[in-house]
C-alpha cells in the first residue's frame, strides 16, 4: 500500500478520534412535507461534524469509522446527537434517523438510556434502512425488526429505485414509508422507472405505506413527484438542511405512521411448521414436488431482477451439480437467491447467498421452494417422511401457497439464517 495512502488513513483515524472525544457532531434537519398542503410533517437527521475536519463528508466520516472498528460507536453518537437537539428544539413530530446495520442490533451506548427514552416518549424516531443493509446483513436486520416494532419506532425503506433489490425485498421489511430515490424525481422516463412505480404503489395499496419523494429541487419535480404515486417529500423546494426551527414555528399535524407500533413477525420456527397448519398439507413423491419446484422456479425467472428465490435442499448431496448450475444461472438474473442446507460450505456459487444447517435440525427434513416479487408471491413448504427406498419415490408431507402474507413468513424464516456478506 502507498506510503501517502497509509499517511491518509493515519490521519483520518485521528481526526475520527478527536471528533468522537470531542463532542463535534452537529446534525441537520432537512423538513419532510405533505405535498398536497406543504406542510412539515416531519424532519430527516443529518450527520454533520462541527468545525473544518477532513472528515467534512459523512460518506468518509463513516469510511474511517468502518476502517477504524469503530461504526457502531459513531452511528449510535450520531443518532443521540439528533435525538438531544430534537429534544431541546421541542420537536413533536417524528424524526428520520439513519441508522447502520451492525448498529442497529447492536445495544445503545448504558448511559443514553434515559435519552432514548425520552425522545421516544416525545417523537415518533424513524429508522431509514437501504435494501443493502437486508441483503448484505439479513439475519442482523431481521432479527432487529421485532425489538424495532415493539419500541413504537417506525421503519422507512431509503433509496428505492437504485437497486432492483429494494423492490424485491420490500416485503420483508414491511416499512411505514417508502423513500423514492432522488433519481425517479429527476432522471427521464423509462421502463425500469415504470417497474418500480408500480412495484411501490402496489406495496402502498396492499400495506397503507406514505411513499415519499426525495430530491424535490423545482415545482417539476414535484409534480413528477405527485405522478409517481408520492403523498409526502423533501428537498430543497421545502427547505435545505439546517438548524430545527422552533416549536412554535412547526404548524400542522404530525406525520402518523399507518403501520408504526404494528407487531413484526419473529421469523421463528421452520417454513413447514409456520403455515403447514393453515394450508392444504397432503402426501406426495419426490418426482411431484420436483415438478412443483421447477414450476416455482420458472416463475422466479420470469420476475427478473425483482425476484427473491429461496430454497432448502436438506443436505449439500441433493444440492445436486445441475440444481447448483441452475441457481447461479438464476442469480444473475434475479435480485436475491438463497439456498440453505445442511455441509453447504463449498456448493454455493459467488453469487448464490447460503447457510449450511446444523445436523438434526428441523429445517434439515424441509424442502421449501420461496418465490418472492412485486406482483407474485408463491412458495411449496415439504416435509420428509423418512422414506428408506428409491429417491424419486420418498414420500413427503407438502402445501402450495399463492398468499402473500404466508410467502413472505416463509421467506422471513429462510432469509434470517443466511450468512452475512462479508463472512462469505
Amino acid at each position: 500500500m502507498p506510503q501517502s495512502v497509509v499517511s491518509r488513513a493515519l490521519d483520518q483515524a485521528s481526526e475520527l478520534d478527536r471528533i468522537l472525544a470531542e463532542d463535534r457532531l452537529r446534525p441537520a434537519f432537512q423538513p419532510i412535507v405533505e405535498l398536497d398542503t406543504g406542510q412539515v410533517v416531519a424532519f430527516e437527521a443529518l450527520a454533520r461534524v462541527h468545525g473544518a475536519s477532513s472528515l467534512a463528508r459523512p460518506d468518509l466520516l463513516f469510511d474511517a469509522a468502518r476502517r477504524e472498528g469503530r461504526l457502531v460507536e459513531l452511528d449510535w453518537a450520531c443518532r443521540l446527537a439528533a435525538m438531544r437537539d430534537a429534544i431541546a428544539h421541542g420537536l413533536r413530530r417524528p424524526l428520520f434517523l439513519n441508522a447502520e446495520p451492525d448498529a442497529l442490533g447492536a445495544p445503545p451506548p448504558a448511559d443514553a438510556l434515559g435519552l432514548i427514552e425520552e425522545a421516544e416518549s416525545r417523537f415518533q424516531p424513524v429508522v431509514e434502512l437501504t435494501e443493502r443493509e437486508l441483503s448484505d446483513h439479513p439475519s442482523t436486520l431481521l432479527d432487529a425488526l421485532p425489538t424495532i416494532r415493539r419500541r413504537g419506532v417506525g421503519l422507512a425503506l431509503d433509496d428505492v429505485g437504485v437497486e432492483p433489490r429494494s423492490l424485491a425485498l420490500m416485503p420483508l421489511v414491511d416499512p411505514d414509508v417508502i423513500k423514492l430515490d432522488l433519481t425517479l424525481t429527476q432522471a427521464p422516463f423509462s421502463a425500469d422507472l415504470a417497474d418500480t412505480v408500480h412495484a411501490v404503489n402496489a406495496h402502498a395499496e396492499r400495506t397503507g405505506a406514505f411513499v415519499l419523494a426525495e430530491g424535490i429541487e423545482t415545482t417539476e419535480h414535484l409534480l413528477r413527484a405527485r405522478a409517481l404515486g408520492a403523498t409526502h417529500g423533501q428537498g430543497w423546494l421545502f427547505g435545505k438542511p439546517g438548524p430545527l426551527p422552533a416549536a412554535s414555528r412547526m404548524l400542522g399535524p404530525p406525520l402518523t405512521l399507518p403501520t408504526g407500533g404494528a407487531e413484526h413477525d419473529l421469523g421463528e420456527g421452520t417454513p413447514f411448521e409456520t403455515v403447514a397448519p393453515l394450508l392444504d398439507v397432503r402426501e406426495g413423491p419426490k418426482k411431484l414436488l420436483l415438478t412443483l419446484s421447477r414450476q416455482l422456479e420458472a416463475h422466479a425467472e420470469r420476475l427478473s431482477s425483482a425476484g427473491v428465490l429461496l430454497s432448502t435442499f436438506q443436505t449439500a448431496e441433493r444440492f445436486t451439480g445441475p440444481t447448483r448450475a441452475r441457481y447461479a444461472r438464476l442469480s444473475e438474473e434475479l435480485a436475491f437467491v438463497g439456498a440453505l442446507c445442511e455441509g453447504l460450505e463449498h456448493h454455493v456459487d459467488r453469487h448464490v447467498r447460503g447457510a449450511s444447517l446444523d445436523p438434526g435440525e428441523s429445517l434439515t427434513t424441509e424442502w421449501d421452494v420461496c418465490v418472492l416479487g412485486a406482483h407474485f408471491a408463491g412458495a411449496m413448504v415439504a416435509r420428509d417422511l423418512g422414506d428408506a427406498g428409491p429417491d424419486m419415490e420418498r414420500r413427503f408431507m407438502f402445501g402450495i401457497t399463492y398468499d402473500r402474507e404466508l410467502v413472505v413468513k416463509i421467506a422471513r424464516r429462510l432469509m434470517r439464517r443466511l450468512t452475512p456478506t462479508r463472512n462469505r
